[in-house]
């Protein structure tokens, strides 16, 4: 794209992004739907990834199923230009609630922007690769596809996440995700209590311990869980107790400090009953996210241009604090995250309301922009390396 035509081309490459889209949008909102009423947990989206991986082979794109070794996550491919972009499908759900925060339209609108990239791949100088990646809800899936090197030459990775309204910029806290196990001594409640260890009571310990502390920590942090397991019967001591606990922190730095004081309720309930605690990670650390602010820029300026309005401060400031292992890749390469909304308020993720607010029309158009928008970042950030001039909207933006 040369300098002096560059603001024509952006114009006319925005269109056909645009048009792309629309011809496939009965496609892709089935994709969506089909992807909300097949819900599956982390690890195990076998049907999901096979249907985005299809989806993305009949557009002509080179599929990689099983990529880097991970069953249920895949690489699709397309172009040879020296600026590869890389765009996060997303498709686990969530235990008990399907998709209620609303992965079925994060994979849908990243194929959608595939597909509007790939016709304009060689005339961009783009590499175009769509990553399903499994396992966001606590699995860790793109931090172990990161271990096992991808990602590493991207010159942009971006996804769009749905919320009840739109936001811009991602500031997700660190966060740990842990298994907390307890083992006792059995033992006939009534009959020979003494004979017994009680892992129940050294989990109750450790909560208490945990709601105590929570005085004293920081107000920007989280500490939250449940207890999956708390015995059989009544008349038997609980010999085993089990339970998974997030911790939250803006940074991983912060969250090392405080995963060592919750740790220590943990051992508190050891140390009172006599159980013998276990405290296994269930995936690395997420980091805190990282934003390429010129990129986000033009996104913004986008989404203005097509009609979406960004929530005030006060209700923003929510749902873009949600912790997500695309933190990690945004350490590695410039990235951005913005969220779009799909009309759910009071409602917001993970609430069953949520997930029935993520299919019919609402949801149906947040998909369709959301993959446009991602096409017309790309080729403002490719333009404006070309000398296009930037839109004043994303330069006021940018500053602020």
């Amino acid at each position: 794209m040369s300098e002096l035509n560059a603001a024509t081309d952006v114009a006319a490459l925005k269109a056909a992004a645009d048009a792309s889209v629309a011809a496939a949008a009965t496609d892709l909102i089935r994709l969506s739907e089909t992807l909300h009423a097949n819900p599956e947990t982390a690890w195990q989206e076998h049907r999901a990834a096979g249907w985005v991986g299809e989806a993305l082979t009949a557009a002509g794109f080179q599929v990689t199923p099983a990529y880097l070794g991970l069953e249920t996550a895949l690489l699709a491919e397309t172009g040879s230009g020296p600026t590869v972009i890389g765009i996060m499908a997303e498709y686990d759900a969530l235990p008990g609630l399907g998709h209620a925060c609303g992965h079925n339209l994060i994979a849908a609108g990243a194929v959608g922007a595939g597909l509007a990239l790939a016709p304009l791949a060689d005339e961009l100088g783009l590499t175009v690769r769509v990553y399903g990646t499994p396992a966001e809800e606590g699995g860790g899936g793109k931090i172990e596809l990161i271990e096992a090197g991808a990602f590493r030459d991207l010159d942009l990775a971006m996804m769009v996440h749905p919320a009840p309204v739109d936001v811009a910029e991602a500031r997700p806290f660190a966060v740990s995700h842990s298994h907390i196990a307890y083992d006792g001594v059995s033992a006939h409640a009534a009959a020979y209590p003494d004979q017994g260890v009680n892992a129940n009571d050294a989990f109750l310990v450790a909560q208490v311990a945990i709601g105590l502390l929570r005085q004293q920590l920081p107000a920007d942090t989280r500490v939250h869980g449940v207890q999956t397991v708390g015995g059989h019967a009544p008349n038997a001591i609980p010999e085993r107790t089990e339970g998974r606990w997030y911790v939250r922190a803006n940074s991983l730095a912060e969250l090392e400090v405080l995963e060592e004081r919750v740790n220590r309720c943990f051992e508190a309930g050891a140390l009172a009953s006599g159980a013998t605690l276990r405290v296994t990670p269930e995936s690395k650390p997420y980091s805190e996210f990282r934003t390429d602010d010129r990129a986000l820029a033009f996104y913004r300026a986008n989404a203005i241009a097509r009609g979406r309005v960004f929530a005030d401060p006060e209700v923003a400031g929510r749902m873009n604090r949600a912790s997500t292992d695309m933190g990690n890749v945004s350490q590695l390469v410039p990235a951005i995250h913005p969220y779009i909304g799909v009309g759910s308020l009071p409602y917001g993720n993970h609430q069953k309301e949520f997930a029935a607010a993520c299919v019919g029309p609402v949801a149906e158009k947040a998909l369709l922009d959301a993959a446009v928008l991602m096409a017309w970042t790309v080729i403002d950030v490719v333009a404006a390396r070309a000398g296009a001039p930037i839109p004043e909207n994303a330069l006021k933006e940018s500053a602020s």
